[in-house]
């Protein structure tokens, strides 16, 4: 729980004895914070010729900024593709479970499902902005229907469609993507290239992923705007040398000049082979995007659960559908994902965690406000130690979540 308390919104907070992670780099420095915003000093200094009401001493933790997660299906026992009456306190119940994993925002995703689910659920699942109700929604990442059954994953078969009347199909599904931020297709299908542009439009991020498709047609549909590859090397055929399929994206010269292919990776030591991880972080560094695509079993005890329009059950530190030996998702937190890439590929801590805050700001064009400690921006951030555990969690600049590995910091509310 919080040590010291809720500090006014208005009070100037200078977090002292940190290294920030900004510009690519650790620094020394100090952070400013009011009213949840990230502060220039200078202008505190110069302009205004003030200075910090409350200081905060981290004693050398590490300051970043807090994990976006782009493709979570629920956590904590709910289920963000099942229909019910409770689906905003399902919602806040997943974005107050994820503070302690230094979650500061995420897209709920909803799996494939029959249309009557997409039309009562996505109008109900309103953005919001993070604080000590939970993490923030940044809008959902619908995974489906229009994907492959051959690469279904766990998808339900029987809801899974091809597009007959092109866009049309697409409303017809969804109805209403007022609430959608990024939605995963299989680029082979016919009628592809006039859905994405329809969805770039709407300012939608375009996934390609859940697909048999080659190389050519996952390059089509970057040049169309996709900009996304959902779970790399999960749901999609292998790497080949003669034909790299859509992992080949990741080194494709068919990519428009100036724009960066994103490309979602599972790294929670099961999905995901150490080595799949290190060769897809030298290969393509700057668009690799933590997920955790963790299921709502994330956070409960081993035994049988449901996802969607199946049952699922966990077995040996994995989800699969039940009976079977069938990936379902993942049960990893963000942090643990984090961690795992850090250790995997002896990459840097800055690495790393770029992956899980730049990176996906970058993917959803939100950097102006979040993913980066830069001035101006949203006061989101975790502090760290050097083993990339997460010892708190600040949203909006208020301290939401305190663990027990925490130093206990020294707070000085300052005289004026």
């Amino acid at each position: 729980m919080p040590s010291h308390g809720k500090i006014p919104r208005d009070d100037i907070i200078q977090f002292k004895n940190c290294r920030l992670l900004r510009d690519h780099k650790l620094i020394i420095d100090d952070l400013w914070v009011r009213n949840g915003k990230i502060l220039n000093p200078e202008k505190l200094f110069f302009d205004e010729k003030t200075y910090a009401d409350v200081q905060i001493d981290c004693q050398g933790c590490i300051i970043a900024p807090g994990y976006i997660d782009v493709q979570i299906n629920g956590g904590f026992g709910h289920d963000f593709s099942t229909s019910t009456e409770n689906v905003l306190d399902g919602l806040e119940m997943v974005a107050k479970g994820l503070l302690p994993h230094g979650v500061t925002s995420f897209c709920p995703t909803i799996v494939t499902s029959p249309p009557e689910i997409y039309r009562q659920i996505l109008p109900r699942m309103k953005r919001f902005n993070g604080g000590p109700h939970g993490a923030g929604n940044l809008g959902v990442h619908i995974e489906g229907p229009f994907i492959s059954k051959e690469k279904k994953g766990a998808h339900p078969e029987n809801f899974i469609l091809d597009y007959e009347n092109g866009w049309k199909d697409v409303m017809a599904m969804y109805h209403d993507l007022t609430n959608v931020a990024i939605v995963t297709v299989a680029p082979e299908k016919d009628c592809t290239d006039e859905v994405i542009n329809e969805f770039i439009k709407r300012d939608i991020v375009v996934s390609v992923g859940h697909s048999m498709a080659n190389l050519k047609a996952g390059e089509k549909a970057v040049q169309e705007g996709a900009t996304f590859i959902t779970h790399l090397f999960n749901a999609m055929l292998p790497f080949h040398h003669r034909d790299p399929h859509l992992v080949g994206l990741l080194t494709s010269d068919k990519i428009p000049e100036g724009k960066t292919v994103f490309f979602g990776i599972i790294s929670d030591g099961i999905h995901t082979h150490p080595a799949a991880l290190r060769i897809a972080h030298r290969v393509h560094p700057l668009g690799l995007v933590l997920i955790t695509d963790a299921i709502p079993a994330l956070g409960l005890e081993k035994g049988t659960h449901r996802i969607g329009q199946q049952v699922m059950e966990i077995k040996n530190n994995k989800a699969v559908i039940a009976g079977t030996d069938i990936l379902c998702g993942s049960i990893g937190s963000m942090n643990e994902c984090v961690q795992h890439f850090f250790e995997s590929t002896e990459c840097t801590q800055i690495e790393a965690l770029e992956c899980a805050t730049l990176h996906p700001a970058q993917l959803l064009k939100i950097t102006d406000s979040k993913g980066t400690l830069d001035y101006n921006t949203d006061a989101d951030f975790i502090l760290l130690n050097d083993k990339l555990d997460v010892l708190a969690n600040y949203i909006d600049g208020q301290l939401v979540w305190e663990g027990d590995k925490a130093p206990k910091r020294r707070v000085t509310h300052i005289k004026k």
